[in-house]
């Protein structure tokens, strides 16, 4: 009977570990730490926040949100510090810097 495996091929790993190398090498971001933000931002935020706000892209400590409006874009910057504690304290995520942008009406 033939060999299962190739010759030189790595053993089997689980999934969750080869998307967590694959993450970190595309973002340097894990697939927890991107779970934990996306997951977990209505609780993070509440609910009138997350209505208007959305998480787009974590990397490397760097969250970018999107807002519907430049008044919730604002607002979002005035309550950036509190945001990346809240992260932390709900998702486990540690968040160095929050940028936010206002999203082009075609995303609305």
């Amino acid at each position: 009977m033939a060999s299962r495996y190739r010759a030189g091929m790595a053993d089997p790993v689980p999934i969750a570990q080869s998307l967590d190398a694959m993450m970190k090498s595309l973002r340097g971001t894990d697939r927890i730490q991107v779970g934990g933000v996306f997951g977990k931002w209505d609780v993070a935020v509440g609910d009138q926040i997350a209505a208007h706000v959305r998480p787009v892209k974590l990397d490397q400590g760097m969250l970018l949100v999107e807002a519907d409006t430049s008044t919730w874009a604002t607002q979002v910057k005035f309550l950036a510090d509190t945001i990346i504690d809240r992260l932390r304290a709900e998702a486990g995520v540690a968040v160095d810097h929050l940028e936010v942008r206002v999203a082009s009406n075609r995303r609305r």
